[in-house]
């Protein structure tokens, strides 16, 4: 066999073996190509189309579509989206909603804030184990200088000021608002003041005003819409159920976009999605984290056995906002799901039974 054809079949055989079993090879205009069924899908950024799939192409059982409908309009609910690989295969509408309405996201907007820090920290323009005050100033907190230097970003970032949160307004962010209670690190919180006041801090340190630093950074490189709205204290980002599953996308891919690399620091953002203290196991940075054996919930000061969400896979990463609002992330699975809507009856700021009771229907549906 001439030495030509010998490298020739050589060069076949590795290119087939290099093909994992989740790759295909297709021929386009006489070029062979391998394409991957489970690489991740990005929508464009300049358009309303994004491709779906259809669950029954997926494996899934349908006949429990219908039933998770039911559930959903029954709850409350206006926009339900999940995503697989990137792809829309249910996006649905209940209670007079619309894919064009914008949505509170109310606490599941925090984890826009948690990857907007992680940004501003990768461009040199903070550090998260700085002490407050650099951005704040001295004066933001009715404290001593002593416990002011002990309170640092992280702390905001993991509900562990120390903060008072006994206080008549939880969203207030005045300086005669903030006052001691606990050594920062000693205690986790749901503090939603301790949480607001990050976007001064951002604001300060990126010299520009946060609603425009956070547009430029990531709702734009995405194609969100949506704003951020000011409601008393409250900074409340309003978009549509599309827009929250393009970040949850963006977050899935672990802050790349398609070819567009948006959050490079791994390091934070590993940090992000993983248990930021010992408190509290179920909280990274403003993200909520299944699949460990305890937890805390806002509006409590217990710490409850067991995991957050148990009827969800142990990987699930979530945003979770008041009326439940709903961001869940399960890398495991390629999935990003959306929910959307009013309250479900709980009236709770973030993790309620309708997160396990959902997962239920969820299961029965993708599994």
């Amino acid at each position: 066999m001439k030495k030509n054809s010998i490298l020739f079949l050589v060069s076949i055989l590795y290119f087939t073996l290099s093909c994992s079993h989740n790759e295909s090879i297709e021929t386009i205009d006489n070029e062979t190509i391998s394409t991957d069924s489970n690489a991740i899908y990005f929508p464009p950024i300049d358009s309303d189309t994004w491709e779906t799939i259809p669950a029954q192409d997926l494996g899934w059982n349908i006949s429990n579509e219908q039933p998770l409908y039911d559930f959903l309009e029954e709850k409350g609910t206006k926009a339900f989206i999940i995503l697989k690989n990137g792809k829309i295969v249910i996006e649905k509408y209940f209670n007079g909603g619309s894919v064009s309405d914008n949505n509170p996201w109310y606490s599941a907007g925090k984890t826009l804030t948690a990857f907007t820090v992680g940004i501003a920290q990768q461009e040199n323009l903070l550090d998260i184990n700085d002490v407050s005050a650099t951005y704040l100033g001295t004066g933001w907190a009715n404290i001593t200088t002593e416990q002011q230097n002990a309170i640092t970003v992280r702390n905001h970032l993991t509900m562990t000021t120390g903060l008072d949160y006994n206080v008549l307004n939880q969203n207030c962010t005045d300086a005669n608002c903030f006052t001691y209670l606990n050594d920062s690190d000693n205690v986790w919180y749901y503090h939603n003041a301790a949480y607001t006041i990050l976007k001064d801090i951002i604001s300060e340190a990126t010299n520009q005003e946060y609603n425009t630093y956070f547009d430029v950074k990531i709702k734009n490189k995405i194609g969100m819409n949506g704003a951020w709205i000011t409601l008393g204290y409250a900074n409340i980002y309003y978009s549509t159920a599309r827009s929250m599953s393009r970040f949850g996308l963006l977050n899935l891919n672990k802050g790349i976009w398609d070819t567009t690399k948006i959050l490079t620091d791994q390091n934070y953002f590993t940090q992000m999605i993983t248990t930021s203290q010992v408190l509290n196991q179920s909280y990274g940075y403003l993200w909520w984290l299944n699949g460990k054996s305890s937890y805390r919930v806002p509006g409590f000061e217990n710490e409850f056995i067991g995991s957050l969400i148990p009827n969800a896979p142990d990987d699930l990463i979530a945003g979770l906002g008041k009326n439940d609002q709903k961001l869940y992330i399960v890398p495991s699975q390629n999935l990003v799901i959306v929910r959307m809507g009013d309250d479900t009856g709980g009236s709770l700021l973030g993790p309620s039974g309708f997160d396990n009771e959902l997962w239920g229907k969820i299961n029965l549906l993708i599994k």
